[in-house]
């Protein structure tokens, strides 16, 4: 993969550490992902006709069948450079990010983080309503200038060449960051691993983070507890399924990063059975996710982990996880906003979070929507976001 980049005297703000980037994808590389997608070795069908055994073949292989021939990788590369992007250095590795300043005075700096199988992609439909609402039907006071990185080993962010990189040293990482871009005071926002490290990132530097808010609340239900209301079964069940059914693919990326790239790196099939597997299992999708979400949207994300051969690097995150002693979920003392949707895979209660979250602010259950909220439920993500920081503004400088 070739990345370029424009000279230093062209960074933000004058920080010749961030300089422009641009995704540079050649088509030998686009060649070479259509030959592996046509000679394919597929395994032989599941015995049944659902997909308890994982992804169906017939429907992995009309997917892959479509990204072989027909999705455009130019056209949708285009489409993320078309947005500023920059990357930095930071604490020894480069991190990708997407930077859209907002054309509204004393807008909020909001940072966004993905997490897995995710990607910035996720965020693209949101972007022009949270930078810029006046032009999009709201009000042009709720505006924020959105930074969105890659975190490292993802996309197109370097991969860490030691241990060490788990979600408090990333906050840290992403404090310089909103550091080097000139933001003093910032909100931050996030699912999976992104709620993961904003609420890292709100505990470590709760005088620079005027609030945070989570699509993803990481909190496991009260120990011992079986049973309660309607609404407490429903969230015992969804941490029960996820514990029972849902979970192996983070024992694999927590236990074994490493065998399992070799597999991903050498096969865009099966790299994207991995990820569409959590898109079927983590959408409110009725079963069919490219139905619902669309083929491009879905190879968007897989491409970039295939583009950037980040199978094993992104994986690694959950190995650092587990082996870190500053990764358990702090106490987090700034304002927290939650957006729950009814397909995520966490289902917990107010209750639940008190401990982690004490000063929830906002909590809005949704009834439909799934993992990648801004994928799936863009408008309800943004009036959440809109909602929860609009009291808070007053926290940041004028």
């Amino acid at each position: 993969m070739t990345e370029a980049t424009a000279p230093g005297h062209d960074a933000i703000g004058g920080d010749c550490r961030v300089t422009p980037f641009r995704i540079v994808v050649s088509g030998a590389e686009v060649d070479d992902l259509r030959h592996r997608l046509q000679v394919t070795r597929w395994p032989d069908p599941a015995t049944v006709e659902d997909w308890s055994q994982g992804v169906p073949l017939p429907y992995l292989q009309q997917l892959c069948r479509y990204w072989a021939t027909d999705y455009d990788w130019p056209a949708r590369q285009a489409r993320l450079n078309g947005l500023e992007q920059f990357r930095t250095e930071l604490d020894g590795v480069a991190i990708h990010l997407v930077h859209v300043r907002s054309p509204q005075p004393g807008a909020l700096p909001l940072v966004l983080t993905h997490g897995w199988p995710g990607a910035v992609w996720e965020f693209v439909d949101v972007l022009g309503p949270l930078t810029d609402p006046g032009a999009h039907g709201g009000d042009p006071q709720d505006a924020f200038s959105v930074v969105v990185p890659s975190l490292p080993g993802y996309g197109w962010s370097g991969k860490p060449t030691g241990p060490g990189w788990g979600p408090a040293r990333i906050a840290d990482a992403w404090a310089e960051l909103m550091t080097r871009l000139g933001y003093r005071h910032f909100g931050a926002q996030g699912g999976d691993w992104g709620a993961i490290v904003s609420t890292h990132l709100g505990a470590r530097h709760p005088h620079r983070v005027v609030g945070v808010h989570l699509n993803l609340v990481p909190v496991a239900p009260p120990a011992g507890r079986t049973q309660g209301s309607e609404r407490e079964q429903r969230g015992l069940h969804a941490a029960e399924h996820y514990r029972t059914v849902d979970s192996g693919y983070a024992a694999q990326q927590r236990t074994r990063p490493q065998t399992l790239g070799y597999g991903l790196a050498d096969s865009p099939a099966g790299q994207c059975a991995w990820i569409l597997d959590k898109f079927w299992s983590w959408t409110d999708c009725a079963g069919d996710p490219v139905a619902t979400l669309g083929a491009d949207r879905i190879l968007d994300i897989v491409s970039t982990y295939w583009f950037t051969n980040s199978a094993a690097s992104s994986a690694r995150l959950y190995w650092e996880t587990a082996r870190d002693p500053a990764a358990g979920l702090p106490t987090m003392p700034v304002p927290t906003g939650v957006s729950l949707f009814p397909h995520e895979l966490s289902q917990p209660l107010p209750q639940w979070a008190a401990a982690q979250y004490p000063d929830i602010r906002l909590w809005r259950e949704h009834d439909t929507g799934g993992h990648f909220a801004a994928m799936e439920q863009p408008h309800r993500l943004i009036t959440d976001i809109r909602d929860f920081f609009r009291p808070l503004r007053a926290k940041q400088p004028t």
